[in-house]
């Protein structure tokens, strides 16, 4: 009974410390592979854009769409900044306030990280 006994306690360590290894060559190896992964994307950093309206209390929101965003800022004091911008191509239309007319400027480019500058869009009655 005794040797029974001793014996089921080896195969209990036995198969502990089986577990063991198995579970840290997963977790090394989850490890690894995480790691690998971090390396294989490229991390993406977003721009902005800003720009001026006049008359300076002419427009309410400035818009930027793109095939895969719509972004849109408030215009405060004629001025506005459009952030989280990814890079790529843009339409920026500014809302304007009656009795003004909406107005738009295309191809407006984003590089990565960078504020991009449009200067001033004049609305017209």
């Amino acid at each position: 009974m005794a040797y029974r006994l001793i014996r089921l306690k080896e195969i209990v360590t036995n198969l502990k410390l089986k577990f063991m290894l198995k579970n840290k060559i997963a977790i090394g190896s989850l490890a690894g592979i995480l790691a690998s992964g971090l390396f294989a994307f490229n991390i993406m950093s977003t721009g902005s854009i800003k720009g001026t309206v006049m008359p300076v209390d002419a427009g309410s929101r400035a818009w930027a769409l793109s095939p895969t965003d719509t972004l849109r800022a408030t215009i405060t004091q004629g001025a506005y900044e459009i952030r989280d911008a990814k890079p790529g191509a843009y339409r920026i239309i500014i809302e304007a306030k009656p009795p003004f007319k909406n107005a738009a400027k295309d191809s407006v480019t984003v590089l990565d990280g960078q504020a991009t500058e449009v200067g001033e869009i004049r609305l017209e009655q």
